[in-house]
């Protein structure tokens, strides 16, 4: 009887954003293979382009390379870093280690995409191969479609046909052991990748509010669905209150699996697992737009808004970005943001209406800040909540639907916790008066020392002329739009 053949010297593992050890499908395929396995991460800040890593991710980045390889040495695997363009770093890493596989866990971003595809025919022309594994969606975006073969762009329908097939398959645990190398290639120093701020060291927030890592993510999951996923349907709509996973980060990142998340989720009974699993689901739709179209980052999905007349007004944008708008909720989200990296949901829905429609600024301004600024930045999640905030992609919030920030305000922070905690020179105002402070008397201003246009901006527009102002637009647009011939 012939021997079977030696298990592989050595497989590549080529991590981008899947920072775990359980529910791995690339590090579980290439320890199974028997064999060492080697781990490696390249910094890349070339083939992303414009979307190259803001200073928010990299600071994340630093510190989850850090747990992840801290969790991969107590299994005797080992972490490789690299900087520089992947598609000549992981096949000269394959020839040099011997390696005759690469397994890695497919994205969908359009850089990621063509790596792959470069970096698959290289390393075949070498007689390696590149192996790709769907890990950071729950279905497969091809796999999707509807009746007629074509791609969803209406969420409900799409969360309807992905509930009505087979249901995500169950996460995978840990592998016992990664067993590494017996020589290890060189690699680069974390430290020396300099993804933390320098001087000045405006990271303070983020450290006080974050914990990066696969640990941080399954405890947080677990406190989640043991204390707030009941009642999750109204809790989740209110800045103030803890009613959130906060399990974004860690998701971008793959520190968690959505299969892990789902699966946790789904064992809970009762109308919040079930809004919950929605959202896991809308997410699931950003990405698989993401697949389909490319170009949703910086194209609208909705050709009749390509020529939108937006405003250039650098002045405006600064003040949106500073939280200096003089209008308070937008002010407390932008100031969480630039604080902690990141923003409550509903609160990202206010002040993205609000740069977009009130003050008619590009939404593609909004994605850059947001990109830059945000440890969740993803690129489908990011670029789909924007589109659909500025009515310009295919499932989208119309165009003239316009939020009104303090109606929003008074409803989703009733009593002003949350403007207080981000906006505290506000904090001495009366309840009624915190959602709009420019009708506060100007005695009582005077009283509270919160006198609109001293210790607080007044509003930069009149909301009321905003909404009017957008309304006229896109009437002018989809007027246009109409009149010319096919």
């Amino acid at each position: 009887m012939a021997k079977p053949p030696p298990p592989p010297t050595t497989t590549l593992v080529w991590l981008r954003q899947d920072f775990r050890l359980a529910d791995n499908p690339a590090l579980t395929a290439a320890v199974a293979r028997g064999g060492a396995v080697l781990a490696v991460y390249v910094v890349d800040d070339v083939t992303p382009g414009a979307f190259a890593m803001g200073g928010a991710s990299r600071w994340w980045l630093h510190h989850t390379l850090a747990a992840f390889a801290a969790s991969l040495a107590k299994l005797g695997g080992a972490l490789i870093l690299r900087r520089g363009n992947p598609c000549d770093i992981i096949p000269a890493l394959a020839a040099e280690t011997g390696a005759d596989q690469v397994h890695a866990n497919a994205l969908h971003e359009p850089w990621f995409r063509a790596n792959d595809r470069a970096i698959a025919s290289t390393l075949q022309n070498a007689g390696r191969r590149l192996v790709r594994h769907r890990a950071a969606t729950l279905f497969d975006p091809e796999a999707i479609r509807t009746k007629t073969g074509t791609v969803y762009g209406i969420y409900t329908p799409f969360a309807r046909a992905c509930l009505a097939g087979p249901a995500p398959r169950p996460p995978l645990p840990v592998p016992a052991r990664v067993p590494a190398p017996a020589a290890l290639p060189p690699s680069v120093a974390l430290a020396d990748l300099a993804l933390l701020p320098k001087t000045p060291d405006w990271a303070g927030g983020l450290r006080d509010a974050w914990a990066p890592g696969e640990a941080t993510a399954h405890a947080l999951l677990r406190h989640f669905v043991q204390t707030a996923i009941t009642g999750y349907e109204t809790q989740r709509n209110l800045p103030a209150q803890p009613g959130t996973s906060r399990l974004s980060p860690h998701l971008h990142w793959g520190e968690i699996s959505p299969h892990s998340v789902w699966h946790a989720a789904a064992s809970i009974p009762g109308e919040g697992a079930r809004v919950y699993r929605s959202e896991i689901l809308w997410r699931e739709f950003a990405q698989y737009l993401l697949w389909h179209h490319p170009h949703m980052p910086t194209a609208p999905l909705r050709a009749e808004f390509e020529n939108l007349p937006w405003r250039h007004d650098d002045a405006g944008l600064r003040a949106w970005q500073r939280g200096q708008t003089g209008i308070p909720i937008v002010d407390a989200g932008m100031r969480e943001l630039w604080q902690t990296g990141w923003m409550h949901n509903r609160v990202r829905m206010i002040v993205a209406s609000f740069l977009v429609k009130h003050l008619l600024i590009d939404w593609r301004a909004g994605a850059a800040w947001f990109w830059d600024t945000l440890v969740d930045a993803d690129l489908g999640a990011n670029s789909a909540s924007w589109q659909w905030v500025a009515g310009t992609g295919i499932d989208a919030q119309p165009f003239f639907r316009v939020f009104n920030p303090v109606s929003q305000s008074a409803k989703f922070d009733p009593t002003g916790e949350y403007i207080e905690t981000y906006v505290p020179e506000l904090a001495a105002l009366p309840e009624k008066y915190i959602h709009a402070p420019w009708e506060n008397p100007p005695m009582l201003q005077a009283q509270t020392g919160t006198a609109i246009g001293m210790i607080y901006p007044p509003p930069m527009i009149n909301l009321a002329d905003g909404r009017t102002r957008a309304l006229d637009i896109w009437r002018a647009t989809v007027k246009t739009r109409a009149a010319t011939p096919p």
